[in-house]
């Protein structure tokens, strides 16, 4: 998968980060997370989507590699019109636009 890149933004605008790959925008909308980890959930999602026709099949993909590689509990939402409230561990949070389509992924328990 190749690596995604920071772009400019606006000092006006709200996103904290605008990235793209090579076909996909990508804009972190909020993180607490590293940014190595920021991109691992990306280009997860990425394949994921790929992958995956429908909403619920994308996030339970995120989930359970996040879930691999960091250990429990990872928690996945992805879609174009949800609201939430979450609390998460400290540095485990991300909420991203790939494309229409929002993820927010983070690990509480």
């Amino acid at each position: 998968m190749s690596e995604i890149e920071a772009a400019k933004r606006s000092p006006s605008s709200d996103d904290r980060k605008t990235t793209t790959t090579t076909t996909k925008k990508v804009v972190i909308k909020s993180a607490d997370m590293n940014e190595d980890m920021q991109t691992e959930a990306v280009n997860i999602a990425i394949k994921a989507f790929e992958n995956c026709s429908v909403e619920k099949d994308v996030a339970e993909q995120i989930k359970k590699e996040f879930d691999k590689n960091h250990g429990p509990t990872w928690h996945c939402i992805v879609g174009k019109n949800f609201g939430s409230y979450v609390t998460h561990e400290t540095n485990h949070f991300v909420y991203f636009y790939l494309e229409s389509k929002a993820v927010l992924l983070f690990k509480s328990g």
